[in-house]
């Protein structure tokens, strides 16, 4: 019995410490619980990840563990304050998955509506095409706000993306897709080249990864190249890049990897794009004369406009033709990386005789 006592009175001292600490004046109450929403809002907005939509940052799902779900469960006022913040709702990752669908859709749904109309970047996961049929019943209240998309498609057979013809207001998007695809003469599932060529003319920065594109495929995804600015994509072969180019008379940046282990047997006509000023060749090539040659595309092209030109990963390279390119193009190049093994010290000397202002960086 006495143990039962000494039990109580503890249990007893506690309650009155607590209550004797939820009834002290204002002026002693905790300065984290006296700070005005404003400051609060701050501060939470802090609390956030990084903007997902970025290569090489993976979208996170929505957690309770994480802001902003984390927030609205810390006590009252900071649930009010943070439901209150639509700037915290404007970021979601929505997982399609076969279990308990319906429950996790009014979880998406009450997140979205809590950005009250703001735009939304978003990433979805998905690998069917009941998936894709459900994210579209999911999002279409929600279409117009879409401006940044995030897509990672997984799976044997690539679904059709019936939903980008409602993303009316998209500016920005990131594809990750695996398309298992080693014969540069195959062309890219339908499904994919449909899709694409649905995105809005709105779409202005477009990135592509885990899959080559040829040049048919780059015909089959028309109209979205023509409103593009800024381009990240692989390419088989440079005839690719060159029709690519044409497609995209907007593009001012363009990243590309470019796969050279299959023989050029077109022979490419000049053509000169106007506005491409950053230009990024990562490529593949193993040694052979039945290659083709990045200098097969410069050979073709004329860069007015080029201020940075970077190479990285070019197995042969030839000095000529690209003194050619810089005396065709006539542009006002500012900088130039390049492979340690494709340039002379003489080299050097023959770039910056041309043109006397370039940054060169070997690498």
């Amino acid at each position: 019995m006495d143990g039962v006592q000494t039990l109580q009175q503890q249990l007893v001292g506690q309650k009155n410490k607590i209550n004797e600490s939820v009834n002290l004046p204002k002026g002693l109450v905790s300065p984290v619980c006296r700070l005005p929403p404003e400051v609060l809002s701050q501060i939470f907005c802090h609390c956030l990840g990084p903007r997902f939509l970025s290569p090489g940052v993976s979208p996170q799902l929505p957690s309770k563990l994480t802001a902003p779900l984390l927030l609205t469960r810390i006590c009252r006022r900071w649930r009010e304050v943070a439901v209150d913040m639509p700037n915290l709702w404007c970021m979601l990752s929505v997982a399609v998955t076969d279990k308990n669908w319906q429950q996790v859709a009014f979880c998406y749904e009450s997140w979205l509506k809590r950005a009250r109309g703001r735009p939304l970047s978003l990433g979805l996961w998905f690998d069917a095409d009941d998936h894709s049929a459900k994210l579209q019943r999911l999002l279409q209240p929600y279409a117009n706000q879409v401006t940044s998309l995030c897509v990672n498609l997984r799976g044997s057979d690539v679904p059709e993306l019936n939903m980008f013809t409602d993303f009316r207001a998209l500016q920005e998007m990131i594809v990750d897709i695996e398309v298992d695809i080693t014969d540069a003469e195959a062309n890219l599932p339908a499904s994919v080249t449909r899709s694409f060529s649905q995105l809005p003319p709105t779409l202005d920065n477009f990135t592509v990864s885990g899959c080559l594109f040829g040049f048919d495929d780059f015909s089959a995804c028309n109209p979205v190249w023509a409103s593009l600015t800024t381009l990240d994509i692989e390419v088989w072969q440079p005839d690719g890049v060159h029709h690519l180019l044409q497609l995209a008379p907007n593009l001012s940046s363009l990243e590309i990897f470019l796969d050279l282990d299959v023989a050029q047997d077109k022979v490419l006509s000049l053509f000169t794009h106007t506005k491409l000023q950053i230009l990024h060749v990562t490529s593949e090539r193993t040694y052979g004369d039945d290659k083709a040659h990045l200098c097969d595309l410069l050979n073709a092209l004329s860069l007015p406009a080029l201020r940075e030109l970077s190479v990285y990963g070019a197995s042969e390279w030839y000095p000529d033709d690209f003194m050619a390119f810089l005396t065709r193009s006539e542009c006002p190049l500012e900088s130039l990386i390049i492979g340690s093994q494709m340039m002379t010290d003489d080299d050097r000397a023959d770039y910056l005789a041309l043109v006397p202002s370039l940054r060169i960086q070997v690498c």
